[in-house]
């Protein structure tokens, strides 16, 4: 089993950055490929950006140029650096893992961390 914990979501102004964190433990040598999820109220879960191998990266088209996944293997720790926040980016986000890129679902996720973008 692979244990997720998010930390880093408050409240920012539009324009403002934040940055998440999510620490894993567990079998964390058996996961390859993790990833942010969010959730606006009222809307489906989306990808938001994901990482694999700890090299090859993808965004979700809205969150291009602004966001930037990475991960920090000596401390078993992936990031979701947030910049240029918008409205929309407000959400639960969610760090979630899988074995491999061809895993149909992600095995593990953390709690979520909450991010609302207001003035």
């Amino acid at each position: 089993q692979v244990q997720l914990v998010e930390s880093g979501g408050g409240l920012v102004s539009p324009g403002g950055s934040l940055r998440l964190s999510c620490v894993a433990s567990g079998r964390v040598f058996a996961i390859n490929v993790m990833g942010w999820y969010r959730q606006a109220p009222g809307k489906q879960r989306e990808l938001v950006a994901k990482i694999s191998g700890g090299v090859i990266t993808d965004y979700a088209e809205s969150v291009k140029g602004r966001f930037s996944i990475s991960i920090n293997n000596a401390k078993d720790t992936v990031y979701l650096q947030m910049n240029s926040l918008k409205s929309e980016d407000t959400g639960v986000y969610y760090c979630a893992a899988k074995k491999n890129a061809d895993a149909r679902v992600y095995a593990f996720w953390g709690q979520g961390t909450q991010v609302t973008v207001s003035s």
